[in-house]
């Protein structure tokens, strides 16, 4: 069973600017989990779908561009679902570095 992983990253961009820094930026999500690869990415509108590749498991993940924050969705697989808290804490530090 897979393990939700959500955090929520506050900004005063707008959510044009923020969108655009993501996407300027997405390359640096994969710095969160060691050995990860972005695999694939696409927007639908204001939300970012995009798979990340560790150890040999797929880690789903969206990515919703608010007026204000922007909320992240990741499902770990169940290999990677024990380090949910450690992948949790790692995503806030590294996250917010997108929208710089």
């Amino acid at each position: 069973m897979s393990e939700p992983v959500t955090i929520t990253i506050s900004h005063k961009l707008g959510r044009a600017e923020a969108r655009s820094r993501i996407a300027g930026g997405i390359h640096k999500l994969s710095e969160t989990i060691p050995g990860a690869t972005l695999s694939d990415h696409r927007w639908e509108g204001d939300t970012l779908h995009c798979t990340l590749e560790a150890i040999g498991q797929r880690i789903g993940g969206e990515m919703q561009v608010r007026d204000e924050e922007v909320y992240a969705i990741f499902d770990l697989p169940p290999m990677l679902a024990m380090f949910a808290n450690k992948i949790k804490a790692k995503l806030q530090e590294k996250a917010p570095k997108m929208l710089e």
